[in-house]
């Protein structure tokens, strides 16, 4: 999985004044967990919009005055009508624990369903995913090159060695579904036949 190299500066003050102000210079309060203790800084909003505003999940490789550590985005807080970012935890990595995050699924190759009509329709975008951070992946591929019109690729279907799928084994990820052209060719050619 890609990292993101992040800088911050460490924080004097915690409070609700302190951090308005920060977000008026243009930077975003930030905490880091599961160290034996949490780490409080700021971050420039800059720097967190190639890691905040993609579909892409990264391991963030922090330095917050000179202490290196790696970490994942745990939360962010939008602003309710801005929606500029306000806050974001972060959650310090362990090479020997487990840790679930969403990834994005990419979808591989073409449905023989969608060439004779089909609609394909994607329900998961993302699936929750525990794994060592080692084994984790930038995206789950999943080939729709079998998919015929009613049928569907559901959790249940990956086989992943490493990596343990946290959804529920009966969500569907994408199926082929009839459109409304194919299903009005399939009346026309029942109509004909009559």
């Amino acid at each position: 999985m890609k990292s993101i190299a992040i800088s911050g500066s460490p924080r004097e003050n915690v409070g609700k004044r302190d951090a308005k102000e920060l977000r008026y210079q243009g930077l975003v309060p930030a905490v880091l967990y599961g160290g034996p203790t949490q780490t409080h800084f700021s971050v420039s909003a800059a720097d967190l919009r190639a890691v905040v505003y993609t579909p892409v999940v990264h391991f963030i490789d922090l330095d917050v005055a000179g202490v290196k550590s790696q970490a994942i985005i745990k939360d962010m807080q939008f602003h309710p009508l801005t929606e500029q970012l306000i806050h974001i935890d972060f959650l310090l990595l362990d090479e020997k624990k487990p840790i679930t995050i969403e990834i994005p699924v990419k979808l591989t190759g073409t449905s023989p369903g969608v060439k004779v009509g089909g609609k394909l329709v994607q329900k998961l975008r993302k699936l929750r995913i525990k794994a060592l951070p080692k084994d984790h992946l930038d995206a789950i591929e999943v080939s729709i090159e079998s998919l015929e019109v009613g049928k569907s690729v559901k959790v249940s279907d990956l086989k992943l060695e490493t990596l343990i799928i946290t959804n529920a084994v009966e969500d569907t990820i994408v199926s082929v579904t009839t459109s409304r052209a194919l299903r009005q060719a399939e009346q026309e050619a029942a109509s004909g036949k009559k």
